[in-house]
């Protein structure tokens, strides 16, 4: 039986390091890079991204809106960048944040995990501010296919903290999130292993403030606002605590800055920041 996508993760988080490269082709990327502020501008900027992290790092992240925005087009390019990086053996989380009830967060789901689908990728990120059971569907579906769900829990823009941060029952609205996907975990998976359904908690969020804490069992932390965003390698360990070898560290325009003919550099030497921040 192949291992789950939970524990999938942690074998390449401890092979190949915490790093996860954004694949976010924003209009101001496409300009210095060179590249046309159409779909062939995407596809080409997405390419070119999959090919400099190939045998670098383990996990990339495309943001769909930017191959969205030029229609059906862009989702050709999307569809050929996704592809790419799953031949060339990356995980592929689809920033998607998708979030429904019933039968339209079940297709949405289909969309996305389903092996064989045009868009198929390893996990996708939802949002559970429909209850987190709306997502039991995508959730069931990614555990049948072997895919992973990063369900957003604590995220670092200031406009999120009034809901996310707000109190009710035993806790802030994040921790309860926390709490229904550390259940569905735990009911999924064996004892010692790491469950299928991550979280999202931004790399910048104050835990305490936030309300949230160590949860288990053990899963994937997407944790976007490494680099440009202002948190840096040196700091997973203060800001994750004992939760930090869970983490996937997303950088987007910290690396992608770097052009199309520094990005490999800029890659590696993130890496290198990052296992010495990690070592020991």
């Amino acid at each position: 039986m192949s291992a789950g996508f939970g524990e999938r993760v942690r074998a390449v988080l401890r092979s190949s390091g915490p790093l996860c490269v954004g694949i976010d082709p924003h209009a101001a990327l496409l300009d210095s890079w060179g590249l046309t502020q159409d779909a062939a501008g995407v596809r080409e900027f997405g390419l070119r991204t999959v090919d400099a992290a190939s045998g670098r790092v383990a996990i990339v992240k495309p943001q769909v809106s930017f191959f969205e925005r030029f229609g059906s087009a862009g989702f050709i390019a999307l569809e050929e960048v996704l592809a790419a990086a799953r031949a060339a053996g990356l995980i592929v989380i689809a920033d998607a944040k998708r979030g429904d009830i019933g039968s339209t967060m079940d297709a949405y789901a289909a969309a996305w995990l389903t092996p064989g689908s045009p868009l198929e990728a390893d996990a996708l990120t939802v949002s559970p501010y429909l209850g987190v059971g709306a997502l039991d569907g995508a959730f069931s579906l990614a555990a049948e296919h072997g895919k992973g769900i990063f369900v957003l829990a604590a995220t670092s823009n200031p406009e999120a903290e009034p809901l996310q941060r707000s109190r009710g029952g035993d806790g802030s609205v994040a921790a309860g999130v926390l709490t229904e996907v550390s259940t569905r975990n735990a009911a999924a998976v064996a004892s010692g292993e790491w469950g299928s359904i991550g979280v999202v908690i931004g790399a910048t969020v104050d835990w305490s403030s936030a309300g949230i804490a160590t949860f288990a069992p053990s899963a994937p932390i997407l944790a976007p606002g490494f680099g440009a965003q202002g948190a840096e390698p040196a700091d997973l360990a203060d800001r994750f605590g004992s939760m930090a070898a869970c983490v996937i560290a997303s950088e987007s325009r910290s690396i992608l800055g770097a052009g199309p003919d520094r990005i490999a550099a800029a890659i590696e030497t993130r890496v290198a920041q990052y296992q010495e921040a990690t070592r020991g």
